[in-house]
């Protein structure tokens, strides 16, 4: 189809691809449409035009799809934080569950693989344990703002705009934390501005303030606060503190994480207890599990509980049998299982998440778990008792070929494989199927209103 770069066209959305963009078919050509979703007939500008597709924007919606609802949050349209709000909750399971479904289909070849109905989370706003906010000197301008005077661009505390690494988009209120995250949020950023230390610019590399971080105990209603700034300043940090303290009693924890890197990851080079404890508590399925500023823990509690049981389903009874859950983390999944197997060995990377495992088993008096520090493909090797069982939570990228040959090698009467990316955790099981039947898929929603979706596939030894 002859269809040319900046030119505007009517179509009609049937489908969403994994990553969220609505699908168009015109003459059998693909047209990808951010923030549409299937129903939708929509004026589209089209933005970019390969040999294959083209991407496009929404100039209007001529006739929204039943399915489109209006958004609650103020900056929906604008933040990429979860872009799916205009889509009902019902339909996101739906489509989460057919993305699934699609890339053991079309990525791996596996056909017929039993993939279950999606379990919602149990928070459908509110859900999430950690917030990061940045600090910017460049503030996102809101089109209703546009041509208005006296607006104040130099000072942001917020979520990036999409594409755009060096502006943020000032907010007062994020619906996926609490409610006390959001008042804590805004009196920390009155506080910031009444400070008139700079905010840390992007570009500059100059300025103060770097980035906010909320952490939440469900279990305890306690709230973290991780500030991170480009140098010490213990007085301000200290002023910063008593100022939050003063108004919320739900803090027990204030972190100063001090960092002059200019790449912008919120992590200290080194650390600064400002108040309370050097950590917050969490409860996932009868274990406490400790966690500090910097430490992993899945986001969602709620939903990591359903998670971690489905896990636990899967391994089933494990006694007088060896367990290896590979890409550990901070032993979250051996420490859970402990109850029903023999002995767990865990491989993890980071030494920082291997002494939090470490600890998490002396607090839950757990002492059948080992942790081994390394690279999995050398780590592998150093186990010395073959496992019967074997976990695999790796990254989005999936595993590398190299692990997935030696656990093949390994040949374990059972693997669990977690995923938060279907489409490689489809390539993976793929390299495995001449091995390992997959019997079934449970797809978890840990993420609401946004594409990505959790899974835990089931694999049995041929």
């Amino acid at each position: 189809m002859n269809i040319k770069k900046n030119e505007i066209i009517e179509i009609h959305v049937t489908d969403i691809a994994f990553g969220g963009k609505g699908i168009s078919k015109k003459d059998g050509f693909t047209i990808f449409v951010d923030n549409a979703i299937p129903d939708d007939i929509v004026n589209v500008k089209i933005i970019k035009v390969k040999k294959n597709y083209a991407e496009s924007k929404i100039i209007d919606i001529i006739s929204p799809s039943p399915f489109r609802i209006k958004p609650p949050c103020q900056y929906n349209d604008y933040c990429g934080g979860c872009k799916w709000q205009f889509l009902e909750y019902e339909k996101q399971l739906e489509y989460k569950q057919k993305h699934v479904e699609d890339s053991l289909v079309h990525i791996g070849m596996l056909k017929d693989i039993k993939v279950h109905t999606v379990h919602p989370s149990p928070l459908k706003f509110g859900y999430r344990n950690k917030m990061e906010f940045s600090c910017s000197d460049k503030r996102w301008i809101m089109p209703s703002e546009m041509g208005q005077e006296n607006i104040d661009s130099s000072f942001a505390i917020g979520l990036h705009a999409p594409l755009l690494f060096d502006k943020v988009i000032d907010i007062d209120l994020c619906l996926l934390q609490q409610d006390v995250g959001n008042d804590i949020l805004v009196t920390a950023k009155d506080f910031i501005k009444k400070s008139k230390i700079p905010l840390y610019g992007i570009k500059s590399h100059t300025g103060f303030w770097r980035f906010l971080m909320l952490r939440h105990s469900f279990k305890e209603n306690a709230w973290m606060i991780n500030i991170i700034t480009s140098k010490e300043d213990k007085q301000i940090v200290q002023s910063f503190a008593e100022e939050l303290t003063k108004s919320y009693k739900e803090i027990t924890s204030i972190i100063n994480n001090v960092t002059s890197r200019k790449s912008s990851v919120a992590i200290g080079e080194y650390e600064l207890s400002i108040f309370g404890k050097n950590h917050i508590s969490e409860s996932i399925l009868g274990f406490e599990f400790e966690i500090s500023a910097n430490s992993f823990f899945q986001t969602n509690t709620y939903g990591a509980e359903i998670l971690y049981g489905i896990v636990r389903d899967f391994v089933g009874d494990c006694k007088g049998k060896t367990i290896l859950d590979i890409y550990t983390g901070t032993g979250t999944i051996p420490i859970i299982l402990s109850p029903y197997a023999d002995k767990i060995a865990g491989i993890e990377i980071v030494p920082e998440a291997v002494k939090d495992a470490e600890k998490n088993c002396r607090n839950n008096k757990v002492d059948n778990c080992e942790f081994i520090l390394g690279d999995v493909k050398d780590a592998i090797a150093k186990i010395e008792k073959k496992p019967e069982v074997v976990i695999i939570d790796p990254p989005r990228v999936g595993m590398h070929k190299d692990v997935v040959k030696q656990i093949i090698t390994m040949a374990p009467e059972k693997i669990v494989y977690v995923s938060c990316n279907p489409a490689t955790m489809a390539r993976d099981l793929a390299m495995m199927k001449d091995f390992y039947n997959v019997i079934e898929v449970k797809p978890v929603d840990m993420f609401p209103h946004t594409y990505h979706i959790e899974s835990v596939a089931k694999l049995g030894k041929r």
